[in-house]
């Protein structure tokens, strides 16, 4: 629990959103270092679980925007689901009002409240465990991207500017770098070298979107592995949560960022860089159940960008790593002064394994399309 959250005060908000009943267990849920989360369960038959979570204003300064948006995406992709159908249970969470028909609540202190309804019988891994999960996770990327794609990107507002604008991580790396006192180690060293042989990496997918290669959609924002629920009894995937970073932006960002986090075995907190290497066999696994899904949508030249987008975005994690490692470790939680060096190298190696085997990925888009 929040040391600043009394548990009274969880139960009281709580209560703000029970219509029936009264809450008989409250306890932490999930492993997000966002926003605080609790799963609250009511003595009644149905509907008896929900997740209650206090915005982090922090992150999100607009809290209202965040509201805004998930209702439209979670109201739109139920309606969709009306109308087309997918061949398996797939559910999408549901944003819980008040008592007072809000979809947010707001305590004395300010912060920010909201509840979301509880999908059971379903779990959350953070790491895939084989090809098949890996095919799951595309499926289920696949499928939320194509039930969204209709929602004008006008219809969203922009929760987090700048967020996923690789361009814009670079400019904030090159301040730094000018007033950064941290001493020039070989570590420190190698990561420079690795950023100043890349400088126009950064700029590929938005100069894309600027040529109009690249249309701007609705995007999620964190696609990572357990973002995506799976059912407990099937093993299929179920759902695709964790909708506060959804906004307009670019769908490579989506894309380049599950392949690059699923496609990691060691994960971003792998003790020995050296290890570190891009999983073709993952990739496999993704790109087959991404792109059948998203055949009717994405446009010809898209597929070329597939590539770029995984290297761009892997390229971006680990500048804004090396950055806030350079700023003193402001941003990112740190459990120690190199944590978010180390951190910033495993990126930087997980490029470079990409790197090595860009034709082999290429030849995976290749072999996973399909023609409209």
């Amino acid at each position: 629990m929040s040391a600043d959250v009394s548990l009274d005060l969880w139960i009281a908000m709580a209560n703000r959103f029970v219509h029936s009943g009264q809450v008989v267990d409250l306890k932490p849920f999930g492993n997000g270092n966002i926003n605080d989360t609790f799963l609250v369960t009511v003595d009644v038959s149905v509907g008896h679980q929900f997740v209650l979570q206090r915005i982090n204003t922090q992150v999100f300064p607009h809290p209202q925007w965040v509201m805004e948006n998930m209702r439209t995406v979670t109201e739109h992709i139920h309606q969709q689901l009306q109308s087309n159908s997918i061949d398996r249970r797939w559910e999408t969470p549901r944003v819980l009002l008040a008592q007072d028909g809000k979809d947010q609540v707001e305590d004395e202190a300010g912060s920010f409240w909201r509840a979301i309804s509880f999908i059971d019988r379903a779990e959350a891994l953070d790491s895939i465990q084989d090809r098949d999960h890996a095919r799951e996770v595309g499926f289920a990327l696949g499928t939320f991207h194509r039930l969204i794609q209709a929602i004008p990107a006008t219809a969203l507002k922009d929760t987090l500017e700048g967020f996923h604008i690789t361009p814009h991580y670079l400019e904030q790396y090159q301040t730094v770098l000018i007033t950064s006192l941290v001493s020039r180690c070989p570590q420190v060293e190698y990561c420079l070298d690795v950023v100043r042989d890349r400088l126009s990496l950064a700029s590929i997918l938005e100069d894309a979107k600027y040529r109009g290669d690249l249309p701007v959609r609705i995007m999620h924002g964190d696609p990572k592995v357990n973002n995506i629920m799976m059912d407990i009894a099937t093993q299929k995937s179920i759902s695709v949560v964790d909708l506060d970073t959804v906004k307009p932006g670019l769908i490579h960002y989506d894309i380049g960022d599950c392949l690059r986090s699923g496609c990691n075995p060691l994960g971003e907190e792998a003790e020995n860089s050296e290890l570190v290497t891009f999983d073709l066999g993952l990739c496999s696994g993704i790109l087959q159940g991404y792109l059948p899904e998203m055949h009717t949508i994405l446009n010809p030249i898209e597929y070329d960008y597939i590539f770029d987008a995984v290297r761009v975005i892997t390229f971006e994690l680990g500048l804004r790593f090396l950055s806030d490692h350079l700023a003193g470790n402001v941003y990112f939680k740190a459990k120690d002064n190199e944590h978010n060096l180390r951190r910033s190298i495993v990126q930087f190696r997980l490029m470079e394994s990409l790197e090595m085997q860009e034709k082999e990925v290429r030849e995976l888009v290749r072999d996973f399309r399909i023609e409209n």
